[in-house]
């Protein structure tokens, strides 16, 4: 089975353009059931059944797992035997009739429009990392791409002569961004003082880069904006994707469409973007409640 998976992740790399924390997570959930069939005395031929898959999403579910990562199991094994499929290793899928456990749909995590400015305003644009920490925020906030596209932009997919970044989403897939006037400027200002001093190489491409030069990481932005929230007293949670939530919330609060949000946000199915129209009608009964005498 390792060969198998192996050949699988390799395939969803070169084929797919899945992101790198995708593929690890294919992998360790594929590893995972391979431990499993293992301890089982099982091999992969005569484990890879509906019944078996069927008792090890209900060992998973003994385990305490959550359905959201119990789904997330089933998903990467019902893309792999579908890979066998297709490469004739198998004639027969044994997960197909499988279905998926009905998610919860947890609504995201938003700021209100008070709390994304005391956020943004946490930066000591003084210091070289305070540009960049500073560029950084606003430009989420201002474009709503995901943390993982941020730290893979380089310096020549922004275009502060005409305002857009270009930014390559899910599946490799290129898109292009408008760039409001603030973000422009803080970007402006980190490259001119900020970047110069923190790059050690000319040949790096990288946009945002770390206290030793090099390219910027998701954790290293995770722990980045972990302090600012904790530095402007925001007991909210807030995850790396809060300023995408809240950019989304937001625009559709002040009456823009449901299209434009979606092509912003590189959602491929608009069903995707839908979930932010549920927090937005929350919000709104929390205004009414208490505001209204009558409420």
């Amino acid at each position: 089975m390792e060969n198998y998976v192996q050949h699988f992740i390799s395939y969803l790399a070169s084929e797919r353009g899945l992101a790198q924390n995708t593929l690890e997570s294919y992998g360790r959930d594929l590893r995972y059931f391979q431990q499993y069939l293992e301890n089982n005395r099982l091999t992969f031929a005569t484990g890879s059944t509906n019944e078996i898959i069927r008792t090890y999403l209900d060992e998973l579910k003994k385990q305490g797992k959550a359905v959201s990562t119990i789904s997330r199991n089933l998903a990467a094994l019902k893309s792999f035997y579908q890979y066998l499929l297709k490469e004739q290793h198998l004639d027969a899928d044994p997960a197909s009739k499988i279905e998926s456990p009905k998610l919860e749909k947890k609504l995201p995590q938003v700021l209100s429009v008070q709390q994304v400015e005391l956020l943004l305003k946490q930066p000591n644009i003084n210091l070289p990392a305070g540009l960049r920490d500073k560029a950084m925020l606003e430009l989420l906030y201002a474009t709503g791409i995901r943390v993982s596209e941020l730290i893979t932009i380089n310096v020549n997919d922004v275009n502060l002569e005409l305002g857009y970044i270009k930014c390559f989403g899910r599946g490799a897939k290129e898109r292009v961004v408008p760039l409001g006037s603030i973000a422009s400027k803080c970007v402006t200002q980190y490259l001119r003082k900020g970047r110069t001093a923190l790059v050690r190489s000319k040949q790096e491409e990288a946009m945002f880069v770390n206290h030793h030069g090099r390219r910027l990481t998701r954790q290293g932005f995770w722990k980045i904006i972990k302090k600012y929230a904790l530095e402007a007293q925001i007991d909210q949670k807030i995850t790396p994707h809060t300023l995408r939530h809240s950019f989304a919330t937001h625009l559709l609060e002040n009456g823009a469409d449901l299209r434009s949000v979606q092509e912003m946000l590189g959602h491929a199915d608009i069903s995707t973007t839908q979930i932010y129209t549920h927090v937005t009608k929350n919000r709104l009964k929390e205004v009414y409640d208490k505001a209204h005498p009558r409420a």
